[in-house]
């Protein structure tokens, strides 16, 4: 099988080069590229059977690469992030490898792409295209300043954020209150749906901040967080629905 490498990070490319020779050395490495763009130009005049495919790379998020180029060669994911959104991929011709790289694993991963390969079985586009928006590795963790220094929050250690005076502030399960360089429609698109619901326009809660629900007037609900929010919550009843699910888990 021919083989293209697409990682940013030379300690990563040198594992799976490693894993290659040790498990398969009749493979043939054909290229290692560290960006978006040179993989895509790449391709555009080569073929491979196999692509390695590191999620976060120089230019961008690998899965921009499926907007730009066909892609039919068999792809396995390599990421440092554990996500359940990344089981979508152990489907269609698709898997993913946790770094660092386990050598069974990455064995079982190959061999799986081996027989997909020889069935015929090719990664289609609009396979990838519809596991764009379940496919999402979401941050974990956040930077804020304060002063010179700079902190690091973990997303599991933050409670909700809010928005107040064109300002956007982390709020802490240990009640410290940061203020962040990014805007509350932003960090939405950053976090994780399964664990944060935005409850109002100035606020986006954790499902672990939730400290009682009680019905309001107008069929909504009015929702304390903990640590107490200095702002009564309404959560709207167009909402409501929504809301009741994400609670559930559904």
């Amino acid at each position: 099988m021919k083989v293209l490498i697409l990682e940013d990070e030379i300690p990563a490319q040198m594992q799976i080069k490693k894993l290659l020779n040790i498990n398969y050395p009749e493979f043939e490495i054909k290229a290692c590229h560290a960006s978006i763009l040179s993989a895509a130009e790449w391709l555009k005049s080569n073929e491979v059977d196999l692509i390695f495919m590191d999620v976060e790379l120089s230019d961008g998020v690998c899965f921009e690469l499926f907007n730009m180029i066909d892609i039919k060669a068999q792809v396995v994911i390599t990421t440092a992030y554990e996500s359940y959104a990344l089981n979508a991929f152990k489907v269609n011709s698709i898997d993913y490898l946790l770094k660092p790289i386990d050598q069974d694993e990455f064995v079982k991963s190959v061999e799986k792409c081996k027989q997909l390969a020889s069935a015929n079985s090719y990664m289609k586009k609009d396979i990838i295209e519809k596991l764009l928006t379940s496919s999402k590795v979401y941050k974990q963790r956040f930077t804020v300043k304060l002063g010179k220094q700079i902190i690091v929050i973990n997303t599991n250690d933050i409670a909700y954020f809010y928005a107040e005076n064109k300002s956007t502030y982390i709020v802490t399960f240990d009640k410290k209150v940061l203020l962040s360089d990014l805007s509350l429609d932003t960090i939405e698109t950053q976090i994780s749906p399964d664990v944060f619901f935005k409850l109002s326009r100035s606020c986006i809660a954790s499902i672990s901040s939730i400290d009682s629900i009680s019905k309001h007037f107008n069929s909504r609900l009015k929702v304390k967080l903990k640590p107490p929010f200095k702002e009564e919550i309404l959560v709207s009843r167009v909402k409501v629905h929504s809301f009741m699910e994400w609670l559930e888990g559904i």
